[in-house]
């Protein structure tokens, strides 16, 4: 319950990760702040249902070791990242394919392996290697022709060296239009790239912009796929526990905003010297009339569990062949396997849009194709669908939205950002600095002048 007369420096509205990325940095700056969440819990769309020991996502976003806010983010000392198998498995041609793996040095691919020396893991996650996973199967052929494992070899080595501002230097077009400008063999752009960057950003068209997409293949090049163990949640959980007690305060429905104090459905006013909006875009608009509201992409997840895995690698499978609804797919209790009970396989399963017609027959069917193995004794465990998972980055779209409105009234999330984890945590830290900033210059006296002799 909230005081009415309860003061806070600065009041957080929402309490997904970038508000609690922000509150970290402010509170250890010596900023007094409290979060307001409306929901019952922590996390936004980064939530994990609980049904029989499964551990379930709802929209199953996909993190990388090497994005730079993951050891940046104070309170995120204690996170334990499970990495899937290096590269990914790519269903293409009806058969499964290696891809994006590292190599050996000195082989044809060489040049990943010397691009990751460039990049040190965080610091401060924990990259846990998943003991009960079997050794990397080499049923699966890699993908392409040598020639075009060269080749992509080469292009995922060139972007990971290449430093941040010069992508973002680029010219900005179309994904598509710019892998092929490049002269990536179309072959390569529809076997792998179109159905990676499906996985990372949602867009199996590739009408994203091409300065993200490079961001993302950059984050591929150099770091290895992962997910927090325990699921989605234990992220905004971490950060909300390293927190001072009583910071974060759930079931709190903000109703309007102001430079100075916000105001609550059951618990009143609470005044403040600044206020942070940190909640999704919709219900930012809301609190902040003129917000402008990017379009979203629709994510659904449909998790299944069997007696046994369909396979036994902890890799991410991708579907190129599109005959199906399933963008990508993986046993996702080899990468982590605190998600299932012991003796029971959880196969998560990404749809890029909305739930088909007979959702759990249409991607059981798919799934069968794609793993290569009967899927009618599989339980259906849940299907979750959210309509505003993702932003949609077209371009020419800015990758630092304004996170200042004006001095005491700031605004951060993923759609000020890039639509991914990294971003929502990096624009709760770009609002924390700009907010620092106007209070330090607040607070400053101004220089007392002396008088001028007539």
């Amino acid at each position: 319950m909230l005081e009415p007369a309860c003061q806070a420096d600065v009041v957080i509205v929402g309490a997904g990760v970038a508000g609690l990325s922000a509150a970290h940095r402010l509170n250890s700056a010596g900023v007094s702040t409290v979060v307001l969440e409306a929901a019952p819990h922590v996390g936004g769309r980064m939530t994990t249902e609980k049904i029989d020991g499964f551990r379930l996502d709802r929209v199953g976003r996909l993190l990388c070791t090497s994005y730079p806010e993951l050891r940046l983010t104070a309170g995120l000392d204690g996170l334990a990242l499970r990495p899937f198998a290096p590269g990914v498995l790519v269903h293409a041609e009806g058969r499964v394919h290696r891809a994006g793996e590292p190599a050996s040095a000195g082989g044809a691919r060489g040049a990943l392996d010397a691009a990751r020396a460039f990049v040190s893991p965080p610091r401060r996650t924990r990259q846990i290697p998943a003991a009960t996973v079997q050794p990397v199967s080499r049923a699966f052929p890699p993908l392409g022709s040598a020639l075009d494992q060269a080749r992509l070899a080469a292009a995922l080595g060139r972007i990971a060296t290449v430093p941040v501002e010069r992508l973002l230097a680029r010219p900005e077009r179309p994904a598509g239009r710019a892998l092929a400008a490049r002269g990536m063999p179309a072959r390569t752009v529809e076997g792998f790239l179109r159905p990676l960057l499906a996985a990372l950003l949602c867009d199996p068209d590739l009408t994203t912009s091409s300065r993200c997409a490079d961001l993302a293949l950059r984050a591929f090049a150099i770091g290895r796929l992962c997910v927090p163990e325990g699921g989605a949640d234990a992220l905004p959980e971490l950060l909300a526990g390293a927190l001072p007690p009583g910071t974060v305060r759930t079931g709190v429905r903000v109703t309007s905003v102001s430079t100075t104090s916000v105001a609550t459905a059951e618990h009143g006013e609470l005044r403040c010297r600044a206020v942070l909006v940190a909640t999704g875009a919709r219900d930012a608009a809301e609190l902040l009339p003129g917000l402008r509201v990017p379009p979203f992409r629709p994510v659904t997840v449909v998790h299944h569990t069997a007696d046994e895995p369909p396979m036994t690698d902890a890799a991410l499978l991708l579907d190129a062949d599109r005959r199906g609804p399933v963008a990508h797919t993986a046993v996702i209790s080899q990468v982590d396997p605190s998600r299932a009970p012991v003796g029971r396989a959880l196969i998560s399963s990404t749809v890029l849009g909305a739930p088909p017609a007979d959702t759990d027959r249409t991607v059981r069917a798919h799934l069968a194709a794609l793993y290569g193995t009967a899927t009618h004794r599989w339980e259906l465990l849940a299907v979750h669908h959210t309509r505003d998972a993702v932003p949609v980055m077209l371009p020419p779209y800015d990758l630092r939205r304004p996170v200042r409105l004006l001095a005491g009234l700031y605004v951060c999330g993923d759609h000020r950002d890039t639509g991914t984890v990294q971003g929502a945590l990096h624009s709760g830290h770009r609002a924390a600095t700009a907010l620092l900033t106007d209070l330090h210059t607040a607070t400053t006296p101004t220089p007392a002048t002396t008088p001028t002799a007539a």
